[in-house]
């Protein structure tokens, strides 16, 4: 298992720092609906990721994505496009960055957020999580990894539950204080959400561009020996 989760940790720091979801639960929970609208969007976050690494762990570990000298060499391919997918997508992010004395342009959803519904903050949920290229590609890379590694079936299953947990952490962990924090919780909130903000591109492009080169060199590595 060690192995496993030491293959899937990178992509699942990715997920829980990217700052869209947690600028958006964070935004839900200031609403007069927010701790219905919260706590809908985690707990879709939370069944959209397991799914996704779940189908790919089971997709990956029937199709003998790990032979007996390590990975499979279809899995290392796989890697190696994922890896220059995000290093294309950290120069997309660096390129779009706002320029100095420039405001970063707010999606129609978050001018929106506070006429929310439960069903549209679960719906933002599973766009945030599924359907957004950046976290469906760490998603993906994290449950190959998984996939691949030498542990044994139980040992894949609970990596695969700690990347949920872990990739879960950007909304669980703002509900949570949301709902302990008490009175400091608004403000607390309020700093992470502007912090999120004004460095959304410098986190993001400096997270894929350190997950590509880590992904190519592992498929180089891998491929090279095999």
């Amino acid at each position: 298992m060690g192995d496993a989760v030491g293959q899937m940790l990178a992509s699942a720091v990715g997920i829980a720092i990217s700052p869209i979801p947690i600028i958006a639960v964070v935004l839900m929970l200031a609403t007069p609906r927010g701790r219905v609208n919260g706590t809908a969007f985690t707990l879709t976050w939370v069944v959209c990721v397991a799914a996704v690494v779940t189908a790919v762990v089971l997709l990956g570990s029937g199709a003998d994505a790990s032979g007996d000298d390590g990975p499979a060499d279809w899995t290392l391919w796989a890697k190696l496009v994922l890896g220059v997918l995000f290093l294309l997508m950290g120069g997309k992010q660096w390129a779009g960055r706002p320029r100095e004395g420039q405001e970063a342009e707010q999606p129609g959803w978050m001018k929106a957020i506070d006429r929310f519904t439960p069903g549209k903050a679960a719906g933002l949920a599973a766009v945030l999580a599924v359907a957004n290229p950046k976290n469906l590609v760490l998603a993906v890379g994290g449950a190959l990894s998984i996939a691949g590694s030498d542990a044994s079936a139980g040992g894949k299953a609970g990596a695969a539950a700690l990347m949920v947990l872990i990739a879960s952490l950007c909304a669980l962990v703002p509900l949570a204080v949301y709902l302990l924090g008490g009175a400091r919780s608004t403000e607390t909130l309020s700093e992470w959400r502007t912090w999120m903000a004004r460095h959304n591109a410098a986190i993001m492009t400096t997270l894929l561009v350190v997950l590509g080169a880590k992904y190519i060199g592992d498929a180089v590595s891998g491929l090279s020996s095999s």
